[in-house]
């Protein structure tokens, strides 16, 4: 089943999350004839993507045919560049859905025609397989038909949250924006200690994706709180409470991301002044 929006869907930027939320789009059914895309130098995995369901760029979409929601999709620095483009594409119907991180609302309404509807959103890449987490508040010239029209376009990829203070969304991005690089980069630290254990280096990375990918389910799936989970694999004084006590020590892990959070929420702070 096609899924259609009211008028056309306008991507902007077709880089890493461009491209999720495209792949995430056309997977769940909207209609590629509905799509347009703007971007000089897309992903490889999108150029793939626009060959296979032949997408049109959006120079094709027809004149008077204003965009039911224009996505941008660019790299925060760059939005001062391209918005101004984009501007004369809306129509008095169009929402603007920007997952630009760090840019605010007030911010990008600078760049705009006056009461133009703007939701601010922050998806992050598992978007990609349809488990993304995306939190989205707006301004108050967006209508709740147009509300509803960015949660459609945000749930095609995952979860979705709205949230009234904006001042928020600083957090939001260092917590769900980034999480995936942090357990990412956790993945890769716990096959470099398999190695350094005495693994070979396939066995210790084959350890670790599956040992995260298999603990990240069962904390989907169960009602019970990761401390739980957590208590669930752990005996007194046996080998996992022997790695917990290091891992929870001072300066530990739990020190380590909050410094981690804090930065990732202060360059997002830098990016909207």
């Amino acid at each position: 089943m096609s899924l259609r929006l009211a008028g056309p869907l306008l991507l902007v930027g077709a880089g890493k999350m461009g491209g999720a939320l495209l792949a995430g789009w056309l997977r769940e059914g909207f209609d590629p004839k509905s799509i347009f895309i703007v971007d000089p130098s897309p992903s490889h995995e999108v150029v793939e993507l626009v060959a296979r369901h032949d997408i049109a760029t959006g120079a094709a979409i027809e004149p008077g045919a204003a965009p039911s929601v224009i996505l941008l999709a660019v790299k925060p620095q760059i939005v001062d560049e391209v918005l101004p483009g984009v501007a004369p594409m809306l129509g008095k119907d169009t929402v603007l859905l920007s997952v630009a991180a760090g840019r605010t609302l007030s911010n990008l309404a600078q760049l705009l025609p006056a009461d133009a509807p703007i939701v601010r959103a922050m998806p992050n890449t598992p978007a990609a397989i349809g488990r993304g987490m995306s939190v989205a508040c707006a301004n108050d010239a967006v209508t709740r038909d147009q509300a509803l029209r960015c949660t459609m376009m945000l749930e095609a990829v995952g979860e979705v949250i709205w949230i009234d203070d904006e001042g928020l969304m600083d957090a939001v991005t260092a917590i769900s924006g980034s999480g995936p690089a942090y357990v990412f980069l956790f993945a890769e630290c716990l096959a470099d200690a398999g190695i350094e254990a005495g693994l070979d280096p396939d066995l210790a990375m084959r350890l670790s994706r599956a040992t995260i990918v298999g603990a990240g389910e069962l904390l989907r799936l169960s009602t019970a709180s990761p401390s739980t989970l957590r208590e669930n694999v752990t005996s007194p004084k046996g080998v996992t409470s022997a790695a917990l006590d290091v891992l929870r020590a001072k300066g530990g892990l739990k020190e380590l991301l909050a410094r981690a959070v804090e930065a990732a929420a202060r360059r997002s702070r830098e990016l909207s002044s």
